[in-house]
């Protein structure tokens, strides 16, 4: 077994860049041709999604007269439609999705209407997730909650017991998105008191998504658009919540103190590559490949597959399937004598 007084933190990092054969800080350079955004290539994926989507949530609306379950069978789609306007909205965040400011800020306010996400608070606090990705000294922006090994020993049992309901994949992949996109979306929660930009955002993103929602229930009532509105809705963000989950969550990925953290480093090794078939790498936009998009986040999300045919060497880092990221959702601390994440009983048995 590796203790602290073996490995240090800086070093196990070297040690992982080594063995992948990858200089994260070149990378991240070479990467710079494929930052510029095509306009007629980013307005065929926008309109490619939000029309199909528009459409498909017409047709439910519709087809309750015909019968909820033929309804419900469209829901699926529907919601994967969702969640890849979220990945464009995601895009405009980074101003990755137009060439300019303006044009990334406004189409993804647009989209945020429809997610339910006020868009300015989302990409500050977004933003602050790319900017401290695996400091354990800057935890609690945008990321899901983790603890060390030591702190949830030395944790209340109160805040432990609250830990292990937090991290019980039920809540994760159930209640947290339900919670998430219906409840805390609509204030500006961890920027009450940044600047009255993120209280018109989400005051002003309630209000239209408000409008929207009326005028439907207006139409067609408000149980048939509850029925149709809440399964699109919270499998786009149970969905978009499993696939953030992975992309941080995995056994090396890599945390370490401010002292010691790497900016470049802990992009690279602390992000996952989940390789999906090709239908769903369309629906996710190819968040996926999310070690290039930490390194590289004003990359477009239609470029990423370019970066990994052009750098192969990445196709394996971090590798994960669908599969196998189920074994993931069990891991819960990260144990720094190890460096990794381990499960409630390895850390019990480890510390033991």
């Amino acid at each position: 077994m590796t203790s602290l007084k073996d490995t240090s933190p800086n070093e196990t990092s070297k040690d992982q860049q080594i063995s992948a054969g990858l200089d994260a800080r070149q990378l991240m350079r070479d990467l710079s041709s494929f930052k510029t955004p095509m306009v007629s290539r980013s307005s065929w994926e926008l309109a490619s999604t939000l029309v199909p989507f528009v459409a498909l949530f017409a047709a439910m609306l519709f087809a309750i007269d015909a019968g909820y379950y033929l309804a419900l069978a469209l829901v699926p789609i529907t919601g994967l439609l969702l969640l890849r306007l979220f990945i464009i909205q995601h895009d405009c965040g980074h101003h990755a999705f137009l060439p300019g400011r303006k044009g990334n800020d406004w189409v993804g306010r647009a989209m945020g209407v429809l997610t339910l996400t006020p868009y300015d608070c989302w990409a500050r606090s977004h933003a602050i997730h790319h900017a401290s990705t695996g400091n354990l000294d800057a935890r609690g922006y945008g990321d899901v909650d983790t603890l060390t090994v030591r702190e949830y020993a030395d944790s209340p049992r109160l805040k432990r017991w609250f830990y292990r309901f937090y991290r019980h994949p039920a809540v994760l992949l159930g209640l947290g998105p339900a919670y998430l996109f219906l409840l805390r979306h609509r204030l500006p929660i961890g920027l009450m008191k940044a600047g009255w930009i993120y209280w018109i955002a989400a005051m002003g993103t309630n209000l239209v998504t408000a409008i929207i929602l009326g005028s439907l229930i207006y139409v067609f009532s408000f149980s048939t658009v509850l029925i149709v509105f809440l399964p699109v809705l919270l499998t786009a963000a149970s969905t978009g919540v499993w696939l953030f989950y992975v992309q941080h969550q995995f056994e090396n990925a890599q945390w370490d103190e401010a002292a010691n953290w790497s900016f470049h480093e802990a992009a690279l090794m602390g992000s996952s590559h989940l390789e999906l078939p090709a239908v769903f790498r369309w629906f996710t936009g190819n968040i996926g490949i999310h070690h290039v998009h930490h390194l590289a986040s004003r990359v477009p999300f239609y470029r990423l597959p370019d970066v990994l045919r052009a750098h192969p060497e990445l196709k394996n880092l971090n590798r994960y399937t669908a599969f196998e990221t189920f074994k993931t959702l069990r891991l819960t601390l990260w144990h720094e004598a190890e460096r990794r994440m381990v499960t409630f009983r390895e850390a019990k048995q480890l510390s033991a």
